[in-house]
């Protein structure tokens, strides 16, 4: 079968033909335009005496440029693709070559070579050699492009700065948008254009112009703004009812992850997101650079994001320790792929076997260990499989914690709930009595310092609610909400895993660190967000209030009625001034109480609530 390819020839000289081809365009260029400099000086005549000289000169007018036309890098752009540098080149190589020939004519005394040709000539140039480029470049952007923009969707920019600009340019050689205007905060640029598109006035008015336009798509293009910015031109456009994309973030723009053009849906985590999270990045490398550091629940989505994170500052090994093979197998793969560099260790394990544990620990060693093994899912700990958040929340808590003192780990750093706080249900309840346990442990001495990390809910986690909307949604609805009042805190997964990171740099032992969350968000507000943004109303989507489920509160809090706060260095995190753990028995009381169940869920909240008074099933 013959190949499409061209033939090597071709591959190999044909940038050297298009450069020579090219070149002898401008020398064209620079004929012409001295004979219309001359032209010109003698108001479009042409004097005989002037033509020989000019005939004469052009030898070494060639002699001059091409050289310096080469030297300056006319030639290592493509037409396809002229831009301002390509302009500038030229400029450069005219004025240059101008200089140089001026200087020559008057030092050789050359006659019949007016002043005024040898300063039109180099403008001339400028004009011809610039605009046939340009020329060039809009033909085939309309040949390529050209044919197709009727097609594209209508569409709203808000932001006329830069992002924006470079957006506008982009788009208006797509065949899938048309710009139908912009919208801006700067009066200054009200009723100015960009590329031809008006700027029609502020942010503000985006429900206004879009019925008044006709256009139902709208593109966030501030990369550089704050988040709060961001997210308000967002909430906006998605109140409006409009199908809302964004570009990237200017990080991400700037380290070259992603290009200008590639759009996205916006998403909740967008309207929710927050100011990103300031890590004292030295302290972290210092803590973490060449290290062995552990992460139980590495499959889980607060283990995993704190696997990546952990990642970014070169650790010696990361022992990945997950009891789901497939979750750990995941998590494999993707360090393979994005973080080859990284040494990594996949243990499939349960936090409750202790030779597992010891094994692991024997092997590796590790200086640092971060637990988020845990079952945290409400509901489905509250009755059935109560037993089993027992065992894993505060047995395999301990377990970790004995192992971790056994081996001389520096840090161990919990992951907590605000669930713990005065707990209604045996998920909060076993995440209280595995903090108190560790705070127990932290008071009898040791090599080991055990920090406590308290923060809500985390957008998009396994399990959370987010997600389960997605999926109501994709069937069509209803979106259930168990009660019309319910709120909760929410962050993002990557912030959650950050902090978690740097109470541990900042914790001595002991602590109990307690993110700040934020402002509270009514679940049914997110609920109506996910459906606008997912291109539907509430007449489509209906939300059916299905009453709270055992063990749920209206709200969560983060410290309990005897707690306070103290402040730390960092903005983001807190210390909860908690009263000591009373006395627990982990001992003897404990394992006859493991190696005999209680017959049925009640007894289990029973012992749970001698343990924990604080503890109101129930409620």
């Amino acid at each position: 079968m013959p190949s499409s390819r061209p033939p090597f020839f071709f591959q190999r000289y044909l940038p050297s033909v298009l450069r020579f081809i090219a070149f002898c365009h401008d020398l064209c260029a620079l004929a012409l335009c001295w004979m219309l400099a001359y032209w010109l000086r003698f108001n479009l005549t042409l004097p005989w005496e002037y033509v020989r000289t000019w005939t004469l000169l052009l030898p070494l007018l060639v002699a001059v440029h091409a050289p310096i036309y080469w030297a300056c890098g006319l030639y290592r752009g493509i037409w396809r693709y002229a831009s301002l540098k390509d302009l500038q080149r030229i400029i450069n190589a005219v004025a240059l070559s101008a200089l140089v020939m001026a200087v020559l004519v008057f030092m050789l005394g050359i006659p019949n070579v007016p002043r005024s040709a040898l300063l039109l000539h180099p403008i001339l140039l400028v004009l011809v050699m610039g605009g046939s480029r340009f020329v060039y470049r809009t033909w085939k952007d309309r040949l390529l492009y050209g044919h197709l923009g009727l097609n594209g969707e209508w569409v709203l920019i808000l932001g006329a700065g830069d992002g924006g600009e470079r957006l506008v340019r982009e788009l208006q050689r797509s065949p899938d948008w048309q710009v139908a205007a912009l919208l801006d905060d700067d009066p200054a640029k009200h009723g100015r254009e960009v590329h031809g598109v008006k700027i029609r006035g502020p942010i503000g008015d985006v429900a206004y112009w879009a019925n008044e336009l006709g256009v139902s798509h709208v593109i966030v293009a501030m990369p550089g703004a704050s988040n709060k910015v961001r997210r308000h031109a967002m909430e906006l456009a998605v109140q409006a009812g409009l199908q809302v994309l964004t570009v990237p973030a200017l990080e991400d723009l700037l380290t070259g992850r992603v290009a200008l053009t590639q759009l996205r849906q916006v998403e909740l985590e967008d309207i929710l997101g927050r100011e990103p999270v300031e890590l004292d990045e030295a302290g972290l490398h210092d803590m973490i650079d060449a290290q062995v550091i552990m992460v139980t629940g590495a499959g889980g989505s607060i283990g995993s994001e704190l696997a990546r994170q952990i990642a970014r500052y070169r650790p010696g090994r990361l022992v990945l320790y997950e009891q789901s093979e497939f979750a750990l197998y995941t998590l494999e793969q993707e360090f393979r792929r994005d973080l080859p560099d990284t040494p990594i260790c996949c243990v499939i394990g349960d936090v409750k076997d202790t030779r597992r544990l010891e094994q692991t620990f024997s092997a590796y060693k590790p200086a640092l260990v971060f637990h988020a093994a845990a079952y945290k899912h409400v509901p489905l700990m509250e009755d059935d499989n109560a037993w089993q958040a027992v065992c894993n929340n505060i047995i395999g808590t301990r377990e970790v914690a004995k192992a971790a003192q056994r081996h001389g780990t520096r840090k161990m750093v919990f992951i907590s709930t605000d669930k713990a706080v005065n707990p209604t249900n045996v998920m909060g309840c076993t995440k209280r009595l595995a903090e108190m346990l560790l705070q127990q442990l932290e008071g009898q001495g040791g090599a080991t310092q055990f920090i406590v990390v308290r923060f809500g809910n985390v957008l998009g986690s396994n399990g959370s609610v987010i997600p389960t909307f997605r999926e109501q949604i994709r069937r069509g609805g209803p979106v259930t909400v168990t009660h019309p009042d319910i709120i909760r805190y929410f962050m993002l997964i990557p912030e959650a895993a950050q902090l978690v990171l740097q109470a541990g740099l900042m914790g001595h032992g002991g602590e109990i660190f307690v993110l700040d969350m934020g402002e509270p968000v009514k679940i049914i507000d997110l609920a109506r967000d996910l459906i606008r943004l997912s291109g539907y109303s509430e007449e489509e989507i209906p939300i059916r209030i299905t009453g709270l489920r055992p063990g749920e509160k209206l709200f969560e809090e983060l410290l309990a009625d005897d707690e306070t706060t103290l402040p730390t260095p960092h903005p983001k995190l807190r210390v909860a001034k908690a009263p000591p753990p009373p006395a627990i028995t982990w001992g003897e009381e404990l394992e006859t109480w493991l190696a005999t169940p209680p017959a049925d869920t009640a007894a289990i909240k029973k012992q749970l609530q001698q343990l924990l008074p604080e503890y109101r099933p129930g409620n």
